[in-house]
Protein backbone atom coordinates (compact mmCIF):
# COMPACT_ATOMS: atom_id res chain seq x y z
CA UNK A 1 0.00 0.00 0.00
CA UNK A 2 1.13 3.27 -1.11
CA UNK A 3 1.76 5.75 2.14
CA UNK A 4 1.19 9.24 1.90
CA UNK A 5 2.20 12.35 3.15
CA UNK A 6 0.56 13.41 6.32
CA UNK A 7 0.63 16.90 8.84
CA UNK A 8 1.37 14.52 12.08
CA UNK A 9 4.74 16.54 12.33
CA UNK A 10 2.46 19.33 14.03
CA UNK A 11 1.93 17.53 16.75
CA UNK A 12 5.59 18.07 17.88
CA UNK A 13 8.91 18.29 15.69
CA UNK A 14 12.21 16.74 17.18
CA UNK A 15 11.18 16.50 21.00
CA UNK A 16 14.61 15.76 22.28
CA UNK A 17 14.54 15.93 25.49
CA UNK A 18 10.95 14.71 25.59
CA UNK A 19 11.96 11.29 23.72
CA UNK A 20 14.76 10.80 26.48
CA UNK A 21 12.77 10.84 29.66
CA UNK A 22 9.88 8.86 27.47
CA UNK A 23 12.44 6.48 26.57
CA UNK A 24 13.78 6.29 30.73
CA UNK A 25 9.98 5.90 31.53
CA UNK A 26 9.03 3.22 29.23
CA UNK A 27 9.78 -0.18 29.55
CA UNK A 28 9.07 -3.31 26.90
CA UNK A 29 5.15 -4.74 26.89
CA UNK A 30 3.90 -1.27 28.56
CA UNK A 31 0.75 0.41 26.59
CA UNK A 32 0.98 3.67 25.18
CA UNK A 33 -2.20 4.53 27.42
CA UNK A 34 -0.03 3.08 30.47
CA UNK A 35 2.86 5.29 29.84
CA UNK A 36 0.56 8.48 28.78
CA UNK A 37 -0.50 7.43 33.18
CA UNK A 38 3.02 7.55 34.03
CA UNK A 39 4.35 10.14 32.31
CA UNK A 40 1.64 11.91 33.63
CA UNK A 41 2.19 10.85 37.31
CA UNK A 42 6.35 11.21 37.04
CA UNK A 43 6.18 14.97 37.38
CA UNK A 44 8.90 15.09 34.80
CA UNK A 45 6.73 17.51 32.66
CA UNK A 46 5.79 19.87 35.30
CA UNK A 47 4.95 22.56 32.23
CA UNK A 48 2.87 20.71 29.63
CA UNK A 49 -0.86 20.09 29.92
CA UNK A 50 -1.98 16.96 30.31
CA UNK A 51 -3.80 17.02 27.25
CA UNK A 52 -0.79 17.98 25.15
CA UNK A 53 1.26 15.33 26.82
CA UNK A 54 -0.84 12.69 25.63
CA UNK A 55 -0.74 14.16 22.54
CA UNK A 56 2.77 13.33 22.19
CA UNK A 57 3.15 10.16 23.16
CA UNK A 58 0.35 9.06 20.66
CA UNK A 59 0.85 11.36 17.98
CA UNK A 60 4.90 11.52 17.96
CA UNK A 61 6.42 9.08 20.80
CA UNK A 62 4.21 5.76 19.85
CA UNK A 63 5.23 6.10 15.86
CA UNK A 64 8.13 6.42 15.87
CA UNK A 65 9.14 3.71 18.83
CA UNK A 66 6.74 1.49 19.48
CA UNK A 67 5.20 0.89 16.62
CA UNK A 68 7.38 -1.98 15.07
CA UNK A 69 5.03 -5.61 14.76
CA UNK A 70 8.73 -7.13 16.10
CA UNK A 71 10.35 -5.76 19.28
CA UNK A 72 9.81 -1.82 18.87
CA UNK A 73 12.55 1.16 18.57
CA UNK A 74 12.25 2.00 22.04
CA UNK A 75 13.48 -1.59 23.18
CA UNK A 76 16.68 -1.35 21.49
CA UNK A 77 17.10 2.82 22.71
CA UNK A 78 16.59 1.71 26.02
CA UNK A 79 19.51 -0.62 25.86
CA UNK A 80 21.46 2.10 23.58
CA UNK A 81 21.10 5.40 25.33
CA UNK A 82 23.23 5.25 28.65
CA UNK A 83 26.06 4.55 26.43
CA UNK A 84 25.45 6.68 23.37
CA UNK A 85 26.24 10.28 23.33
CA UNK A 86 23.65 12.96 22.28
CA UNK A 87 24.69 13.16 18.79
CA UNK A 88 24.12 9.66 18.54
CA UNK A 89 21.04 9.25 19.87
CA UNK A 90 19.87 12.42 17.65
CA UNK A 91 20.70 10.76 14.55
CA UNK A 92 18.99 7.36 16.09
CA UNK A 93 15.92 10.07 16.34
CA UNK A 94 16.04 11.19 13.02
CA UNK A 95 16.19 7.85 11.52
CA UNK A 96 12.73 6.58 13.78
CA UNK A 97 11.11 9.60 12.94
CA UNK A 98 11.70 9.73 9.50
CA UNK A 99 10.56 6.18 9.14
CA UNK A 100 7.19 7.27 10.92
CA UNK A 101 6.77 10.60 8.80
CA UNK A 102 7.55 10.04 5.04
CA UNK A 103 7.39 13.63 4.33
CA UNK A 104 10.45 14.53 6.65
CA UNK A 105 12.20 11.21 5.35
CA UNK A 106 12.10 12.84 1.46
CA UNK A 107 12.36 16.66 2.35
CA UNK A 108 15.75 15.33 3.69
CA UNK A 109 16.43 13.00 0.87
CA UNK A 110 15.06 15.74 -1.78
CA UNK A 111 16.10 18.94 -0.79
CA UNK A 112 18.00 18.87 1.95
CA UNK A 113 20.96 16.66 0.37
CA UNK A 114 20.21 18.28 -2.62
CA UNK A 115 20.90 21.69 -2.05
CA UNK A 116 23.98 19.84 0.00
CA UNK A 117 25.22 18.37 -2.61
CA UNK A 118 24.89 21.18 -5.01
CA UNK A 119 27.33 23.66 -3.14
CA UNK A 120 24.24 25.32 -1.22
CA UNK A 121 24.77 26.94 2.42
CA UNK A 122 20.82 27.31 3.61
CA UNK A 123 17.92 25.67 3.27
CA UNK A 124 14.60 28.01 3.41
CA UNK A 125 11.17 27.46 4.39
CA UNK A 126 10.29 28.35 0.91
CA UNK A 127 12.20 25.84 -0.58
CA UNK A 128 10.03 23.40 1.74
CA UNK A 129 6.51 25.17 0.44
CA UNK A 130 7.86 24.51 -2.88
CA UNK A 131 8.38 20.79 -1.87
CA UNK A 132 4.98 20.50 -0.01
CA UNK A 133 3.30 21.87 -3.29
CA UNK A 134 5.39 19.82 -5.88
CA UNK A 135 3.43 16.26 -3.15
CA UNK A 136 0.05 17.98 -3.56
CA UNK A 137 0.61 18.16 -7.26
CA UNK A 138 1.85 14.77 -7.46
CA UNK A 139 -0.98 13.28 -5.15
CA UNK A 140 0.97 12.30 -2.07
CA UNK A 141 -1.84 13.21 0.45
CA UNK A 142 -5.15 12.15 0.77
CA UNK A 143 -6.94 15.58 0.04
CA UNK A 144 -5.09 18.92 -0.88
CA UNK A 145 -3.82 20.74 2.20
CA UNK A 146 -4.93 24.30 2.57
CA UNK A 147 -2.83 27.41 1.91
CA UNK A 148 -2.25 27.61 6.05
CA UNK A 149 -1.57 24.26 6.15
CA UNK A 150 0.89 24.08 3.81
CA UNK A 151 2.83 26.95 5.23
CA UNK A 152 2.77 25.31 8.70
CA UNK A 153 3.73 22.25 7.46
CA UNK A 154 7.07 23.90 5.66
CA UNK A 155 8.13 25.49 8.31
CA UNK A 156 7.83 21.97 10.33
CA UNK A 157 10.13 20.25 8.03
CA UNK A 158 12.61 23.08 8.78
CA UNK A 159 12.27 22.89 12.10
CA UNK A 160 12.24 19.41 12.67
CA UNK A 161 16.15 19.39 10.35
CA UNK A 162 16.68 22.13 13.06
CA UNK A 163 15.73 20.07 16.19
CA UNK A 164 17.65 17.07 14.39
CA UNK A 165 20.90 19.06 13.87
CA UNK A 166 21.00 19.47 10.35
CA UNK A 167 20.00 23.04 10.24
CA UNK A 168 20.61 25.58 12.21
CA UNK A 169 18.60 26.52 15.10
CA UNK A 170 16.09 29.65 16.30
CA UNK A 171 12.97 31.21 14.58
CA UNK A 172 14.45 31.58 10.76
CA UNK A 173 12.48 31.87 7.51
CA UNK A 174 16.15 30.64 6.13
CA UNK A 175 18.97 28.13 8.36
CA UNK A 176 21.87 27.28 7.25
CA UNK A 177 23.51 23.99 6.45
CA UNK A 178 25.35 22.14 9.63
CA UNK A 179 27.92 19.03 8.59
CA UNK A 180 25.98 15.79 9.13
CA UNK A 181 27.74 12.77 9.37
CA UNK A 182 26.72 9.30 10.48
CA UNK A 183 28.02 7.77 13.60
CA UNK A 184 29.80 4.63 13.08
CA UNK A 185 27.45 3.37 16.14
CA UNK A 186 24.16 3.95 13.78
CA UNK A 187 25.65 3.08 10.85
CA UNK A 188 26.23 -0.65 12.14
CA UNK A 189 22.70 -0.60 14.11
CA UNK A 190 21.02 0.73 10.44
CA UNK A 191 23.12 -2.45 8.61
CA UNK A 192 21.52 -4.93 11.02
CA UNK A 193 18.63 -3.33 11.08
CA UNK A 194 17.82 -3.95 7.71
CA UNK A 195 19.54 -7.61 7.59
CA UNK A 196 17.12 -8.50 10.11
CA UNK A 197 13.77 -6.68 8.34
CA UNK A 198 14.37 -9.61 5.15
CA UNK A 199 16.48 -7.30 3.24
CA UNK A 200 20.16 -9.31 1.22
CA UNK A 201 22.95 -8.19 1.63
CA UNK A 202 23.01 -5.96 -1.72
CA UNK A 203 19.72 -4.74 -1.64
CA UNK A 204 20.13 -3.27 2.40
CA UNK A 205 22.74 -0.79 0.76
CA UNK A 206 20.60 0.41 -1.35
CA UNK A 207 17.31 1.18 1.03
CA UNK A 208 16.25 4.72 1.00
CA UNK A 209 17.17 5.08 5.17
CA UNK A 210 20.70 5.37 3.72
CA UNK A 211 20.26 8.50 1.99
CA UNK A 212 18.95 10.21 5.16
CA UNK A 213 22.27 10.36 5.85
CA UNK A 214 23.58 11.68 2.02
CA UNK A 215 24.81 8.02 1.15
CA UNK A 216 24.33 6.41 -2.30
CA UNK A 217 24.59 2.74 -2.14
CA UNK A 218 28.15 3.06 -3.67
CA UNK A 219 29.15 5.07 -0.38
CA UNK A 220 27.27 2.42 2.63
CA UNK A 221 29.58 -0.48 0.89
CA UNK A 222 32.63 1.76 1.57
CA UNK A 223 31.55 2.61 4.84
CA UNK A 224 30.49 -0.92 5.67
CA UNK A 225 34.15 -2.03 4.39
CA UNK A 226 35.76 0.41 6.62
CA UNK A 227 32.74 -1.21 9.80
CA UNK A 228 33.74 -4.62 9.07
CA UNK A 229 37.13 -3.71 10.13
CA UNK A 230 35.78 -3.56 13.62
CA UNK A 231 34.68 -6.89 13.85
CA UNK A 232 31.05 -6.11 14.11
CA UNK A 233 30.48 -8.47 10.58
CA UNK A 234 33.00 -9.96 7.86
CA UNK A 235 32.26 -8.64 4.28
CA UNK A 236 33.47 -9.99 0.86
CA UNK A 237 33.18 -8.04 -2.07
CA UNK A 238 33.83 -8.42 -5.35
CA UNK A 239 32.79 -6.00 -8.04
CA UNK A 240 28.79 -5.10 -7.45
CA UNK A 241 28.25 -8.14 -5.17
CA UNK A 242 28.91 -8.15 -1.68
CA UNK A 243 28.37 -10.68 0.99
CA UNK A 244 28.10 -10.10 4.84
CA UNK A 245 28.83 -12.57 7.20
CA UNK A 246 26.66 -10.98 10.28
CA UNK A 247 28.54 -11.98 13.75
CA UNK A 248 25.41 -11.21 15.59
CA UNK A 249 21.70 -12.85 16.04
CA UNK A 250 19.12 -10.68 17.27
CA UNK A 251 19.04 -7.00 17.42
CA UNK A 252 18.59 -6.97 21.21
CA UNK A 253 22.55 -8.83 21.22
CA UNK A 254 23.86 -6.14 18.80
CA UNK A 255 22.60 -3.58 21.61
CA UNK A 256 24.13 -4.98 24.66
CA UNK A 257 27.34 -4.80 22.41
CA UNK A 258 26.97 -1.43 20.78
CA UNK A 259 26.33 -0.31 24.38
CA UNK A 260 29.45 -1.74 25.64
CA UNK A 261 31.58 0.27 23.31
Amino acid sequence: MTRLYTTQLQAGLGLIEETKILLDLWSPGMTTPALQQLALESGRFPKVTARRLRNVISECFAPRYLSAAGTPAASHLRILSPATSSAELIQFFLLFTCRANLILGDFIRQVYWERYASGHSEVANDDAERFVRRALDDGKTVKRWSESTVRRVSVYLTGCCADYGLLDRGQKSVRRILPCRITPKVAIYLAYDLHFSGLGDNSLMGHADWQLFGFSSDEVREELKRLSLKGYFIMQSAGDVTRISWKHKTMEELCDVLAQG
